[in-house]
């Protein structure tokens, strides 16, 4: 089965999970990534000691890649908290759509039951109306 058609199985809902999950997934490769680039300055930072407004610059930089790095982690976080909340809302649908789903079969049975009842009904009356003939 090719994944177009496993893809065209899935609720709306579900693609939605999938791909914030795919999202959560490449946000956390570019926190890696951000990370190295981090250690990277980082070590160039510690290994150079050139003059002061090379020194500020790469400071600024190291600062803007933490607060990156930061940012990024606290979007993942938010991610799969969401997705879990997602998740958990599904799970009570789910069981609510059995709950109905068996409802409604109880009330087709009552519903059978009640045609049953009025046709036999219906045979009698006609059985006593011959007989009153």
């Amino acid at each position: 089965m090719s994944s177009k058609g496993r893809l065209g199985d899935l609720t709306d809902r579900e693609q939605d999970q999938l791909k914030m999950r795919r999202d959560s997934d490449t946000k956390a490769a570019e926190l890696v990534k951000m990370e190295k680039m981090l250690q990277q300055t980082k070590g160039m930072f510690e290994k150079k000691a050139e003059s002061s407004s090379e020194t500020k610059n790469y400071e600024e930089n190291m600062e803007d890649l933490e607060e990156r790095v930061r940012s990024s982690r606290r979007f993942r976080r938010n991610s799969l908290h969401h997705t879990q909340m997602l998740e958990s809302e599904m799970k009570t649908v789910k069981v609510e759509l059995v709950g109905t789903l068996d409802h409604l079969q109880e009330l087709r049975n009552v519903l059978r039951r009640s045609q049953q009842k009025a046709e036999e009904r219906k045979v009698a009356m006609e059985k006593l109306a011959a007989g009153l003939r």
